[in-house]
């Protein structure tokens, strides 16, 4: 009896020791299959991008390309979601030093981000290194047939078509009347209509003056409805490209479609306009002269390439001026000092003009040097484009790194515009930093070569016509200061500037 219960108290115990035994081997086993496929995650990138570059993975920049599939983009979005979008890059050159060039892998592609004056002016101004490089998702929503995707030759032809009908001397002439006009109004209107969100109003403002320059006098439900697909389509073109409901780009995706539809009924309107024998009347709007061009070969503009390029005008030309006309006005109410060096200016060149003078001319408007200080401040503080893409055309080298043939190139405009070493206390507005002359790619809100936004002088002169006017007879009164930011797709305040405007004596 004694030796039975031996056996099996002895039997108890092994079988004891060893499910013991057995748990912890198997926990080991568990956490080296999790470190092994945390190991293969990290490194897939790695084997799909990099290692297939054989000894010139060697020459590739820092960096981290991140997970599979959404490789950096889940740390871009958390960042800029947060009030430090900057810590977005500052993660890289704390773990890689400041090289000024990394390795990453954003919007799908392996890229890599440039973020000195000089890496930056070099890949936007070097055509025969670099093309252009945009994400699927932003070709898909602003269209294959604009600029953002069209072979140099054809854009620059079609570029000097249109730029001159919006930055020549004669064109913006005839454009400051109506920019006068429409301001004046607006402003006298929003001082009736109590709180309104300054932002909202200013983009309806810059939209209904794009809208009268490149598609003449369209009805006000026309533009609002135009306006609010235009809102939904630019939350898409810097997310993430998942065509399922609920996410920004699948809703973009219908944006663009009503917009297709609206600038399709346009066309058709001017063409039946052409064979009613009305075809030989002279162009007064833009989409009368991109019907009516056509190349060395006789070719013509087909209505897809039209819309395309209608398409993408409208949204850059209303967004931009938009945000930095509100940006502009809101830190010019917030220092009263550059506020009041601003207006004396205005005043001064009331003082200077003819009795018989009706309204601004342009050599006014290029008379003021301060203002447009101001204006190169806020694009500078505000930084509303974030990026540029390009694609490299063949093996690069730049800083002493390798940008191999057909990775993304990602110039990033809020690095140089926010480097300490070149703007002291960048995240100051401080429009006397301006006194000083600045190295070329130190201040690129435009862009830079070839591709420099074609609409560029047209938004100054919209942002300085309306703060001529805000400056001379009008406050703005911010019902919520401290509200806090949003940084995608561009910075704004989270209320869209909630405020009063007031008329002032």
């Amino acid at each position: 009896m004694r030796v039975k219960k031996f056996v099996s108290q002895f039997s108890t115990k092994f079988w004891c020791v060893n499910f013991v035994e057995m748990g912890f081997l198997l926990m080991l086993y568990a956490v080296g299959a999790l470190l092994a496929l945390r190991f293969l995650f990290k490194n897939v990138n790695w084997l799909l991008y990099e290692y297939r570059l054989g000894e010139k993975r060697y020459f590739l920049p820092p960096g981290d390309m991140g997970w599979p599939l959404i490789g950096n983009m889940w740390s871009f979005l958390k960042a800029f979601k947060t009030n430090d979008p900057d810590s977005f890059m500052a993660s890289f050159v704390s773990r890689f030093g400041k090289s000024g060039i990394y390795k990453v892998l954003m919007f799908g592609n392996p890229s890599v981000i440039v973020t000195t004056p000089e890496a930056c002016r070099r890949v936007l101004t070097d055509d025969d290194k670099f093309t252009l490089g945009w994400p699927r998702s932003t070709v898909e929503l602003i269209g294959e047939k604009s600029f953002i995707l069209m072979p140099y030759e054809e854009h620059k032809r079609l570029r000097r078509l249109t730029s001159s009908s919006i930055n020549g001397y004669e064109a913006l002439s005839v454009y400051l009347k109506y920019i006068e006009e429409i301001v004046k109004s607006s402003l006298e209107k929003w001082t009736t209509m109590g709180e309104i969100e300054f932002l909202t109003q200013m983009r309806k403002l810059t939209f209904k003056i794009i809208i009268h320059i490149f598609l003449g006098a369209e009805s006000e439900s026309i533009m609002e409805a135009l306006e609010k697909e235009y809102t939904i389509l630019n939350y898409g073109v810097r997310a993430m490209r998942i065509n399922l409901p609920g996410f920004a780009f699948h809703k973009a995706l219908k944006a663009r479609k009503n917009l297709l539809a609206v600038f399709q009924s346009v066309v058709d309107k001017r063409r039946n306009e052409r064979k009613e024998k009305l075809s030989n009347k002279k162009a007064k709007d833009m989409i009368d002269a991109l019907i009516d061009v056509e190349d060395e070969n006789g070719r013509k503009l087909g209505d897809e390439e039209i819309i395309d390029i209608m398409l993408m005008y409208l949204n850059a030309g209303h967004e931009s001026s938009g945000h930095i006309t509100m940006w502009a006005t809101y830190f010019l109410q917030r220092h009263p000092e550059y506020f009041k060096k601003a207006k004396e200016e205005q005043e001064e060149i009331l003082r200077k003009r003819p009795s018989t003078q009706k309204g601004l001319i342009l050599e006014e408007v290029r008379k003021m040097e301060y203002l447009s200080k101001v204006v190169d401040e806020t694009l500078r503080v505000v930084t509303f484009s974030l990026m540029v893409f390009r694609e490299a055309k063949s093996d690069v080298n730049i800083n002493g790194y390798m940008i191999p043939k057909g990775w993304k190139v990602l110039t990033w405009f809020r690095s140089v515009h926010l480097d300490p070493e070149i703007y002291p206390n960048p995240k100051e507005f401080n429009p006397e930093r301006w006194n000083e002359i600045r190295k070329a790619g130190e201040f690129l809100p435009f862009g830079a070569g070839t591709r420099l936004c074609p609409g560029n002088d047209l938004a100054k002169l919209e942002i300085s016509v309306f703060l001529h006017h805000f400056l001379l007879n009008y406050e703005l009164e911010q019902l919520n200061p401290e509200s806090p930011l949003r940084f995608l797709p561009h910075t704004r305040p989270l209320d869209n500037c909630l405020a009063r405007i007031k008329k002032v004596k």
